[in-house]
């Protein structure tokens, strides 16, 4: 989907989020990526990247937006980006790699959101490595594998990057407590310390609400239930006086609000 009225942000980016025309990924944009220019390829809305040019299309992005970098902060990102993908080569959602996830979750924060700083790129990239890997990426069988996890992310790529993963890693939740009440009350709690932290889970959360539109059966309400109740905490977050994004990058995050509402009470609507 491609809006008409398509709003642009630096560096070539477009919302990914907002669209209201379509585009066939079997017609209009068949080109080979070799035969594209950087220009126009970092013009493309992420969500196009994805159908038409799949995991190597959100490779190839990455690295064009990441060219401008200084040659240490380029290094650290990919360094980053080939722990992901040595950690999630056998992840898959539904209908594609967890690795494109991962790329546009760190892509909107690098486009979207205007943020160069790469402690926190390299925390989007890794965000889900230690809730899904503790132990592959703490080696051996550790008693304590979230912890030693991140005793590793540390190590290796520095404190902060360590604590913005843990701080959107979910815990182990009680059993006889609602699994998705407990969830709202670990992010608006873990977030609340962390501003930058707060960055990651919002494009978390986006990438998210946007693959609810390519979900079927009872998945979709289901999914529903649980990112409904998550917009009100996660927009009274974006607001506050700390997150660290300008003023009109968060109005463009709380119209994506605005419109996930839209889609979550339409997917909750009786029959």
């Amino acid at each position: 989907m491609i809006a008409a009225d398509q709003v642009r942000h630096p560096a070539g980016c477009y919302d990914d989020f907002i669209t209201n025309r379509s585009i066939n990924s079997a017609g209009g944009l068949i080109w080979a990526m070799d035969d594209l220019t950087p220009k126009y390829f970092l013009s493309l809305p992420l969500h196009v990247v994805t159908e038409v040019y799949g995991e190597q299309g959100l490779r190839k992005r990455f690295q064009l937006e990441i060219a401008s970098f200084a040659e240490s902060g380029r290094a650290f990102l990919e360094r980053a980006f080939g722990l992901a993908e040595r950690l999630h080569r056998d992840d898959r959602r539904t209908r594609e790699p967890v690795l494109n996830h991962l790329l546009r979750v760190t892509l909107r924060i690098l486009c979207h959101y205007r943020v160069r700083d790469v402690d926190v790129l390299a925390a989007a990239l890794l965000h889900d490595s230690v809730e899904d890997h503790p132990e592959e990426l703490a080696g051996g069988a550790p008693q304590d594998p979230t912890s030693a996890a991140l005793g590793v992310l540390s190590r290796d790529f520095g404190p902060r990057v360590a604590e913005l993963v843990g701080a959107v890693t979910n815990p182990e939740y009680e059993t006889s407590r609602d699994k998705d009440e407990q969830y709202r009350e670990h992010v608006r709690d873990s977030l609340g310390q962390h501003p930058y932290a707060r960055l990651i889970k919002v494009s978390d959360f986006t990438d998210n609400g946007v693959g609810v539109l390519y979900t079927v059966g009872p998945k979709v309400r289901r999914a529903a239930q649980k990112y409904s109740p998550m917009v009100p905490v996660l927009r009274e977050l974006v607001q506050r006086d700390d997150t660290p994004l300008p003023a009109d990058v968060k109005a463009h995050i709380s119209s994506q609000f605005d419109l996930a509402e839209e889609r979550f009470a339409a997917i909750l609507a009786p029959h």
